[in-house]
Order: C-alpha cells, then structure tokens, then sequence
C-alpha cells in the first residue's frame, strides 16, 4: 500500500496539469497546496519502514525526485546583493487592522525601495500616508492598493480588472512608473478576488477572471521592465494565475507563505517580474493584518 501510494503522489506532483479543473477546479485546489505534498512522502516514509517494505521504499524515489525537481531550488540558499538589486515589500494590510502606524513602521524597517499594499481604507489610509511620509516621499494610490516607493513615480492610473459579475464599487489595480537609478520600471500593484473551498471545490471563477484582465494589461506594457506586486489570491503554481505566471518571472528560492497569518499554508502574496529575475522572497514579521508581509529581492538586467 505505501507503494501504490507514492506512486499516485509521484503522479499528482509530475502531473497536476493532468487533474481536471472542470468539476470544482479541483487542478487548482490540488496546485494551490502542492508543496504540501512532501508531507505525505514523509509520512509514506514512516509507513515503508515500519512495515520494512523494500519496495515502498524504491517507489518512494519517485515522489522525492518530482518533489526536489518542483521545489527543490527554492530551498537553495539566496544569492547576495548586487548593485542593480531592487527590495520591494508587498503587504495586504487588511481593512481590519487596528495598527496601521506600527505596521507601516515595520514595513519600512525592512527598507525596501518599494512597499505595495492593499486594503487601504479610510482612516487607516492618512495613517499610512503619514507613518511612511519621512522614508518614502512618493507614492500612489488608486481605489484600495497602493505604491510607496524611494524613487518618484509617475503616470500613475487605475487599472480595471474587475470581474462582471461583481456589481458593486469595486477599485482594486492601478499601474505607475517607477524612475529608478537603473531606468523606468512599470509597476502594477493588485488584488485580485478572494477565492474560496467549498464542499463542491474551488470557488476562484472571479479571481481567474481578474487574472486574465491582468493578464491582458501586461501584455500590453510597453515598457521593457515589469514588476507586479499583490495579493493574488492565489499560488505560483495554481493554474488560474497562468495569465501573469506565463508573462512573469516568479520567485526562484524561498516559500514564504503569507497566509493565514497564524498559521500560514500558502503563498498568495506575489511578487512578480519582467526582463528582470525575482532572486529570493521571504516572510517578515506578522503585524495586525491576516497576511504576513512578504519581501522580495529583483535583480534588474
């Protein structure tokens, strides 16, 4: 039985495009905790040699192999800082956070050239206006994201990427220019809808139809280098953000998982690259928001 086990493990791994997507998005859900996976390889593990079973354990090369090849590199330690690297912090903040200036100010205390948020409601919106005014003189916001960043910003506008079906006010992409030392840099700061599991599977139709809308603008970007920072409600691996993961360069080393802050099972807090390399990301310290906020080092070419 743990044979037969690793096998089917080894294949959902290698093979997690092949799960149809058609009854309750169930290649979605299945991509949305794919890393997870390597817990089953170790609990088939205890099994295979409690049993003493030869074979289970020859079959448990499989899983290990698709595993490592999938997430190995992200386990590798990070590269170290270049000259032309760009830090970029990506937050949602939650409409409900009862601290907004101490989160600001743990945001900063990373020191990224950039800070991207989401959820910014009023009044939390002025607090993080004047918690982030002194470190970050420019920044951006359109409907509930916005940018703060060391270098000025230009062009700044709303980005629609609102689903149909959802009727009321909705604002929740925008797109600016960044001028760095290294040259003109498009950002898109967004966030994209919730998605949710259900006993019929993956509710996530919004959310992929915002990805594809989001998709589309980047595509059409003329400017050569892209960084998309948010909350995408969504993995790198999941399938419905195949409309930015197809354009993008996404993280090559770390996990960071970002949510649920109290016990995080996923990252859905993206940063996402263009003509330039996504190097490591990781987790900074919880604050009064029910994501973990996440930083991200892009090496610019």
């Amino acid at each position: 039985m743990p044979a037969a086990f690793a096998v089917l493990t080894a294949a959902l791994l290698a093979f997690h495009r092949a799960v149809p997507n058609s009854a309750g998005r169930l290649g979605s859900l299945l991509e949305a905790f794919l890393p997870w996976l390597g817990l089953v390889v170790v609990v088939l593990l205890g099994l295979a040699l409690l049993r003493r079973s030869a074979a289970a354990l020859v079959a448990l090369l499989l899983p290990v192999a698709a595993w490592t090849y999938l997430f190995g590199g992200l386990l590798l330690p990070g590269a170290k800082s270049g000259p032309h690297d760009l830090v970029v912090v990506q937050h949602n903040v939650s409409d409900e956070n009862t601290d907004p200036v101490g989160t600001a100010r743990a945001l900063a205390g990373a020191g990224p050239d950039l800070i991207a948020l989401q959820e910014l409601v009023p009044p939390a919106l002025s607090a993080y206006e004047r918690a982030l005014a002194s470190d970050y003189p420019y920044h951006a916001v359109r409907g509930t994201v916005g940018l703060w960043s060391k270098h000025p910003l230009t062009d700044a506008r709303l980005l629609d990427i609102k689903p149909q079906g959802i009727a009321v006010p909705w604002s929740r992409g925008m797109r600016t220019v960044v001028h760095t030392p290294r040259g003109e840099i498009a950002a898109y700061v967004a966030h994209l809808p919730s998605v949710r599991i259900r006993a019929s599977g993956l509710a996530s139709s919004w959310r992929d139809e915002s990805a594809g809308l989001l998709g589309k603008a980047l595509a059409a970007e003329q400017l050569k280098t892209v960084v998309l920072l948010g909350d995408l409600n969504g993995t790198v691996d999941d399938r419905g953000l195949a409309p930015l993961t197809s354009r993008m360069n996404v993280a090559r080393r770390g996990f960071a998982f970002s949510f649920p802050a109290g016990f995080p099972l996923a990252r859905i807090d993206q940063v996402m690259a263009r003509s330039a390399a996504v190097a490591d990301i990781r987790t900074l310290p919880a604050t009064g928001s029910d994501h973990l906020p996440v930083a991200a080092r892009i090496t610019l070419r």
